[in-house]
């Protein structure tokens, strides 16, 4: 985490120090309030064959709210950075065949080869500053590309599997039923096992309405999966991927 706050404080202080060089004064710098709405997942690169079906994908509200700092720079090109507190979830059910698995039902935790329906809850709140040059390619249009670091103020992993059976600790070990009603169930809980930082890249467009307003559609992508590398339950890295539609407003 340390490694990670010097990180930042070094990329605020070369954005400030290319626009010292640019000879660019302070005051030119534009402020604006920004508002959207995040669509997408953590997901493996690739589904793996031990997924066999997506039964659900369900729209959780991933909501941003978020001031962004721009500078000029020479001719089109400039510096933005940003702070913004937003969440990022999704509710999913899958259906898989020999899927490895950590769970607890009726109090005994178990571990091994699942097969059948798992149903998955993931939110997470957090502050995130990107950090991006800017590029105008006419007076309505501009592109914007950069690193992005968040700092987890909350996490959730959660979930339950149904309607299956797993094999305790490998794929010929004791079969253990899980049924459809709640009480049958076995629930997981990998909360604890989520990064608390993330990072990654964002690239984006924004649609300049007018003097002040703008439109902007991004896609974030984690170089990082959302687990610590040491968590081993989940087969498969889970990379946050999101895409954004957000309203700006221009303050000065």
């Amino acid at each position: 985490m340390n490694n990670m706050k010097r990180n930042i404080l070094s990329l605020l202080t070369l954005l400030l120090c290319i626009g010292t060089n640019a000879g660019q004064p302070l005051g030119d710098v534009q402020l604006a309030g920004r508002v959207g709405y995040s669509l997408g997942a953590a997901a493996p690169l690739g589904i793996p064959a031990s997924i066999r079906k997506l039964n659900s994908f369900q729209l959780t509200p991933n909501f941003l709210v978020g001031l962004d700092a721009r500078l000029p720079l020479t001719g089109p090109w400039g510096v933005q950075a940003g702070l913004c507190f937003e969440n990022k979830g999704m509710d999913v059910a899958v259906t898989t065949k020999g899927y490895h698995m950590a769970m607890v039902k009726g109090g005994e935790e178990l571990e091994g080869v699942y097969t059948g329906r798992v149903e998955q809850q993931t939110k997470a709140w957090m502050l995130t500053v990107p950090l991006m040059a800017t590029l105008d390619l006419s007076e309505q249009w501009r592109l914007h590309a950069g690193p992005y670091a968040s700092l987890l103020l909350s996490k959730y992993f959660k979930g339950n599997v149904a309607d299956g059976y797993l094999r305790k600790d490998n794929p010929t070990g004791q079969k253990i039923e899980m049924g459809h009603a709640m009480d049958e169930r076995a629930t997981y809980d990998f909360s604890d096992n989520m990064r608390r930082w993330q990072v990654g890249l964002m690239v984006g467009a924004e649609w300049l309405m007018g003097e002040r307003l703008s439109l902007c559609a991004d896609l974030s992508w984690g170089l990082g999966g959302i687990m610590h590398s040491s968590f081993k339950t989940v087969e498969q890295t889970l990379y946050p991927i999101y895409g954004t539609i957000s309203l700006a407003y221009r303050i000065n």
